[in-house]
C-alpha cells in the first residue's frame, strides 16, 4: 500500500503524535485540578451487598388424557418439570444472613442458590414472602457477609441521581445509572399494592431483587418490573421503595407472612368538583363511598362523604395512599386516620380489621379465598341439620370459577360437613389442595371439584 499521499501522510503525523503523548493525557485524572467524578468508591463498598439468586422449581405437566385412567397412572406417577430462574437480591443483615429481594423471584422455588460477589454459592432458604407486594426474604448462613446501608425512599425527590444494580440476564453485579423519574407510580397492574418509584436507569429481566441505590450508596428501592413492549429495557423502570419493603419485612421476619388488616371503606378519589362540594380545603385526598359494617371504619363512625387526607404519618393523595398505608398494617394494629366532615377536620385513633373476621360476619368468603366474590348464608334443614346456602356470586370472581350458583347449598367440603360460615372459610383457609365440594342444587346432590 502506498503511504505517500496526503491522507496516508496525515494519518501518520497524528499516529506519531498521539503515540508521543504521556499515557495520562488520554484519561486525565483531574480537570482544572479537580478530580474526575466517579461512581466507583460507593461502589467498592456497595456491590459486596448485591447477589445473584438462581432458583430451581418443579413444575406440574398438564396431564395426558391417559393418565386421567388410574391403570396409566400407577406406571408413570405425576409428571414434572425442572424450570430455572436468574435473580437480584440484597443483603440486607450481615450477622443474620437476611437478603431482600421479590417473591416472583422465588415464588416456587424448590432449590434457591445465592452466589456472592466474592464468587461463594451458598444455599438458601424461605424465610417469608407476600405475593400482593412482591416482597420476599431469604436467609443464608455464612462468615464475612457484607450488607448495605438502607436509607429512606421518603426522602427521595424526582430528578435524584440513583444507581440499578442487579444480574441482568445473569451478567451478575451489572451497574446502571440515571435519575428518579416519578414517585408514587400506582394503577399498573403489576402488583396488589403499588407506590412504585420511577427511574430511567437501565432495568433488564434478571434485575428482579436487586438495588437501587443513592449516590451515598443507600438502599432506597428494590428492583422489580419495567414497562416494556419488547422486553427490553426502554427507560422506564420500576422499584419497590424500601420504606414499604422494609415494613413488609419485618412482617415476614416475625410472622413469615404478611396478613393485613383492613380499614373497612370503600374509596374514590377526590376531584377538584368533589372538594368543592365538600367544602374540602385542597384538592388531594380518598373519599369514602362506602363504610364496611362490622369494621374498623364503622367502629369510629366514619360515613359516606367523608374525605381521608392522612394516615398515621402519611399524607393520602388519593386512594391508592390509602390502600397502601394500610396495607403495612396487620389486624389488631392502631393507626390514627385524619378527614374532612362537612369542612370540619377530624382525627380519630383507630385499631385496624381482621378481613377474615369482617368476611364472615358479613357472610362473604375473605378476598384471597377460592370462594372470593360469593355471600353466604346459614340456613337449618326440618331435621335441624344446618348448611351454608350461596346467596349471590360475582361474575368473573373466583367463587364464579369454582362452579358454584346463587341457591347451591354447601353440606360439606373435602367429606367434612359445614354447619356455618366460620367453619367454611376456616377449612378452605387451610387446604392447600384440591376441594371436594358436595351441594345439593335444584333437589340433587352433586359433587365439585374445586381448583
Amino acid at each position: 500500500m502506498r503511504l505517500n499521499t496526503l491522507p496516508g501522510l496525515l494519518a501518520i503525523a497524528v499516529t506519531l503524535f498521539l503515540l508521543a503523548q504521556p499515557a495520562h493525557a488520554l484519561l486525565p485524572a483531574a480537570v482544572d485540578g479537580e478530580p474526575l467524578p466517579s461512581l466507583a468508591p460507593m461502589l467498592d463498598r456497595v456491590l459486596p451487598a448485591v447477589v445473584n439468586i438462581s432458583t430451581t422449581s418443579r413444575i406440574r405437566v398438564a396431564d395426558h388424557p391417559l393418565m386421567q385412567d388410574p391403570f396409566f397412572r400407577r406406571f408413570f406417577g405425576p409428571q414434572e418439570r425442572e424450570s430455572s430462574s436468574l435473580g437480584s437480591g440484597v443483603i440486607v443483615d450481615a450477622e443474620n444472613g437476611y437478603i431482600l429481594t421479590n417473591h416472583h423471584v422465588i415464588d416456587q422455588a424448590h432449590e434457591i442458590t445465592v452466589t456472592l460477589n466474592d464468587g461463594r454459592a451458598l444455599e438458601a432458604e424461605l424465610v417469608g414472602s407476600d405475593a400482593d407486594s412482591d416482597v420476599a426474604v431469604i436467609r443464608v448462613t455464612a462468615d464475612n457477609l457484607q450488607s448495605i446501608a438502607v436509607g429512606r425512599s421518603n426522602d427521595l425527590r424526582v430528578g435524584d441521581f440513583v444507581v440499578a444494580i442487579g444480574s441482568p440476564f445473569g451478567l451478575s453485579q451489572t451497574v446502571t445509572s440515571g435519575i428518579v423519574s416519578a414517585l408514587g407510580r400506582t394503577g399498573l397492574g403489576i402488583e396488589g399494592y403499588e407506590d412504585f418509584i420511577q427511574t430511567d436507569a437501565s432495568i433488564n429481566p434478571g434485575n428482579s431483587g436487586g438495588a437501587l441505590v443513592n449516590l451515598r450508596g443507600e438502599l432506597v428501592g428494590i428492583n422489580t418490573a419495567i414497562l416494556s413492549q419488547g422486553g427490553g429495557s426502554v427507560g422506564i423502570g420500576l422499584s419497590i421503595p424500601v420504606d414499604m419493603a422494609g415494613a413488609l419485612m419485618t412482617q415476614l421476619l416475625e410472622h413469615g407472612d404478611v396478613q393485613r388488616g383492613i380499614l373497612g371503606v370503600s374509596m374514590q378519589d377526590l376531584t377538584p368538583q368533589l372538594a368543592e362540594a365538600f367544602n374540602i380545603p385542597g384538592e388531594r385526598g380518598a373519599v369514602v363511598s362506602q363504610v364496611v359494617p362490622g369494621s374498623a371504619a364503622e367502629a369510629i363512625g366514619m360515613q359516606s362523604g367523608d374525605v381521608i387526607v392522612r394516615f398515621n404519618d402519611t399524607p393520602v393523595h388519593d386512594s391508592a395512599d390509602l390502600r397502601n398505608a394500610v396495607g403495612l398494617l396487620r389486624a389488631g394494629d392502631h393507626g390514627t386516620v385524619t378527614f374532612y366532615r362537612d369542612g370540619e377536620l377530624i382525627e380519630e385513633a383507630v385499631v385496624i380489621s381482621d378481613p377474615y373476621r369482617v368476611a364472615r360476619e358479613q357472610g362473604r368468603a375473605p378476598d384471597d379465598s377460592r370462594f372470593a366474590g360469593a355471600t353466604f348464608e346459614t340456613v337449618t334443614s326440618e331435621d335441624g341439620e344446618r348448611a351454608i346456602r350461596v346467596t349471590a356470586v360475582q361474575p368473573g370472581s373466583p367463587a364464579a370459577r369454582t362452579g358454584i350458583v346463587p341457591g347451591d347449598i354447601i353440606t360439606a367440603v373435602n367429606k367434612r360437613r359445614v354447619e356455618s360460615v366460620e367453619e367454611l372459610a376456616d377449612i378452605v383457609g387451610r387446604s392447600e389442595g384440591v376441594l371436594l365440594v358436595r351441594l345439593w342444587r335444584q333437589g340433587r346432590s352433586i359433587f365439585l371439584v374445586v381448583q
